[in-house]
């Protein structure tokens, strides 16, 4: 018996596969558990249908993220830390403080572990901070460390 998978089921097929399965395994856990429904024409149509949705709204994800990275890109974020000897700064300025300066300054909302930052800003300076936009998309993000007063 031929059955579209609506779930993942471990060793036999993934969510939109098509597959051919034994009749009573079909009836008995798959389709009775909700994992799978028959193959017919108009499941087929179904699922080519929600396909093609999910297509297009990761397209237009893609875009929105484009959009954003060319945003991005113009910006340069100014922050203002304690500083020392030599213009070294007292502890570092943190990918927190550069999302919330740029939700405060610019409403660009961006999740900090997005930003590529591990350690943190130490120095004045323009720094360039990598930010993941999406899976295909990246953007650089500049930062402006100036002096306290």
């Amino acid at each position: 018996m031929k059955v579209i998978f609506l779930k993942d089921v471990k060793g036999k097929g993934k969510k939109g596969d098509v597959k051919n399965v034994a009749d009573g395994y079909a009836h008995n856990f798959l389709i009775k558990n909700g994992y799978a429904v028959e193959a017919t024409s108009g499941n087929q149509n179904a699922l080519d249908a929600q396909k093609k949705k999910q297509e297009a709204l990761a397209a237009e994800e893609v875009e929105e993220a484009k959009k954003l990275k060319e945003t991005v890109e113009a910006l340069t974020i100014e922050l203002q830390a304690k500083t020392g000897e030599g213009g070294r700064l007292f502890g570092s300025v943190t990918a927190k403080q550069v999302a919330d300066e740029l939700k405060k300054t610019h409403n660009i909302k961006l999740d900090k572990r997005k930003m590529d930052l591990p350690d943190g800003i130490r120095g004045l300076g323009y720094t360039n901070v990598p930010v993941k936009l999406h899976n295909e998309v990246a953007a650089t993000l500049k930062v402006h460390v100036t002096e306290e007063k």
